[in-house]
């Protein structure tokens, strides 16, 4: 079940907390700051699945292909939904997508990259651009000879999503970036909750999670300390926790995504923009 699905973001209100979230204009946790040891900034994250694919550049080498492929595997479904949005039906839009990444992953796209700069959001989207102007009649051919596809793609799953998509006159752009930024937030959100997993607190998560979003009003601590069996403190001192290892999650996920440490606060604020 994804619960950040229907975040709406807004401008930060006059008096409020740079850095924040808001939500209809509530600040939904606190500023996106954590310290220097968890900072992606830092050297355990310097090396993310995104500078490894740069810093290959030509050789295209097995773990350069790897770390693309995992994070298609994670993001195509914003492809999928500007496809669609582009007019084409579901059929169409399931063959441009594979056709898409069994040449984007197969071929070494990346070859030609600055190693200096360039987002994987940015490059995808360019990427698929170019493909559907240029590619598709080649790798509709390619698919029909039965192509294998690098990766695995649920196409079931992606047009019931799709469905759900807002019926206005988004642009095909507009979507995308939307639906980039709901997968990266659904990815953070899936980190966080293996993490109470791994510790065998799955129900605490699935309690307090409500917490990266809601104000402090909307649910009273006093209830939930009497359903999970803590005092009122260790509720407060448990969602204080939760809410940093969110931020911690968000800024590491957005690091896998860019070529330097110094674009992740960039990259939020897109999020921010994105979603608002």
């Amino acid at each position: 079940m994804t619960f950040l699905t229907g975040w709406i973001l807004t401008p930060i209100p006059p008096g409020g907390q740079a850095g924040a979230l808001y939500i209809s204009g509530a600040a939904c946790y606190p500023p996106l700051m954590v310290s220097k040891e968890q900072d992606p900034l830092s050297p355990e994250f310097a090396t993310t699945r995104w500078s490894i694919v740069l810093a290959a550049g030509r050789e295209g080498t097995p773990r350069a292909r790897e770390a693309l492929a995992t994070l298609c595997q994670a993001y195509w479904y914003p492809l999928y939904a500007y496809v669609r949005r582009q007019g084409h039906n579901a059929d169409e839009a399931q063959d441009l997508t594979q056709g898409f990444f069994a040449q984007f992953i197969e071929k070494n796209y990346f070859r030609a990259l600055d190693p200096k700069k360039g987002k994987f959001r940015a490059y995808l989207l360019a990427s698929m651009k170019h493909f559907l102007a240029n590619e598709w009649d080649r790798a509709h051919a390619q698919k029909r000879g039965g192509r294998q596809v690098p990766i695995s793609l649920d196409f079931e799953g992606a047009e019931g999503r799709y469905s759900r998509e807002p019926a206005h006159d988004l642009t095909p752009e507009r979507i995308f970036e939307r639906r980039w930024a709901l997968t990266l937030l659904d990815q953070v959100l899936a980190r966080l909750r293996q993490d109470f997993l791994k510790s065998g607190k799955e129900e605490r998560f699935e309690r307090l999670k409500v917490f990266l979003t809601a104000g402090k009003k909307t649910v009273p601590y006093r209830e939930v300390a009497a359903e999970l069996g803590l005092s009122e403190g260790a509720v407060k001192v448990a969602i204080h926790r939760l809410r940093k290892r969110y931020r911690n999650h968000l800024r590491a996920e957005i690091a896998q995504t860019v070529s330097n440490p110094s674009e992740i606060d960039e990259e939020i604020r897109h999020l921010f923009s994105a979603l608002g």
